[in-house]
């Protein structure tokens, strides 16, 4: 699989320029302006991870790669990207207007885990269609950040950081399900969140992080030190699912990225997620998938 890439690679990549902090004590943020191209004139956004986050304002009609989805915006969408998942975006020269931010999780060092937000989740909504005046109101806050980035303002960052709360919350509340605003910080949820923390620090698999070590209830609970059958109920209490299950949904996501776009084999596959055989992995992944892996890769 192709390495991650950074924010210098971006930079390179897009600009052919580099800012002067973009490593510095306080992380780095920035903000751009899409600016329409002419048809032949754009390079294919390469699909890799990045080691930093992006929340994009796109007017036109594109497609989004995540992971294993495919997600088509007709019209206007807002998008959110993280280092978990690899993505790229089809149809650059059909982007009509919009704006975008990045940043990386230490620019929120001490004010926050952005990964606590189902919008930063490998499992939660990345890309949320808008409408004309909430398409208004977004852009409105993308101005204000470059008004912000440009001034002299001795504590713009904390503005800044405010603003990219704003744009995270708005998405959010357009979720369907409203379990997420009335979710409350009891110890069943905070042993939820720790879980899964460890789950999602296994990923992504790649050559400098070659295998998981935590596959079961048991080991999530050994690592946190308390016992299965308490994990397994703040678990189910907060999230509405097992602990086992959300554990296959991971692997198995991880596993439709790892088929789609590595060159690893099945069997190397199969040993970065911890199964000990490959027919275990061949029948986890048939019995969720109704397909073999080398069905799911050539399909």
């Amino acid at each position: 699989m192709d390495k991650m890439e950074s924010l210098e690679e971006f930079y390179k990549r897009k600009f052919g320029w580099m800012p002067d902090n973009i490593r510095n004590e306080i992380g780095h943020f920035n903000v751009f302006q899409h600016e329409p191209v002419e048809p032949g004139r754009t390079k294919p956004l390469p699909y890799k991870r990045r080691d930093f986050y992006k929340i994009m304002l796109v007017i036109g009609d594109i497609t989004m790669n995540y992971a294993d989805r495919v997600v088509s915006v007709k019209k206007q969408a807002i998008f959110f990207s993280n280092p978990q998942i690899p993505y790229n975006c089809e149809n650059l020269e059909r982007i009509e207007h919009g704006f975008y931010c990045i940043f990386n999780q230490h620019f929120f060092h001490k004010f926050g885990d952005l990964n606590q937000y189902a919008v930063f989740q490998p499992t939660g909504n990345h890309v949320f269609e808008l409408l004309d005046e909430q398409v208004e109101h977004i852009s409105g806050i993308y101005k204000k950040m470059f008004e912000e980035i440009n001034s002299d303002y001795i504590h713009k960052y904390d503005v800044l950081r405010n603003l990219v709360f704003e744009l995270l919350h708005f998405a959010m509340k357009m979720q369907p399900s409203s379990k997420f605003d009335k979710q409350h910080h009891n110890a069943s949820q905070r042993i939820s969140t720790l879980f899964l923390e460890l789950l999602e620090r296994q990923f992504p698999i790649e050559e400098n992080h070659p295998q998981i070590n935590l596959r079961t209830a048991s080991d999530f609970a050994k690592q946190l030190n308390i016992h299965v059958n308490h994990l397994n109920r703040a678990v189910k209490e907060t999230a509405q699912k097992t602990t086992s299950q959300l554990i296959a949904e991971r692997l198995l996501q991880e596993s439709k990225i790892l088929l789609k776009h590595s060159n690893w084999n099945v069997t190397e596959i199969a040993y970065a997620l911890g199964f000990t055989e490959v027919t275990h992995f061949n029948n986890f992944f048939k019995k969720h998938t109704e397909q073999s892996p080398t069905k799911f890769r050539n399909g």
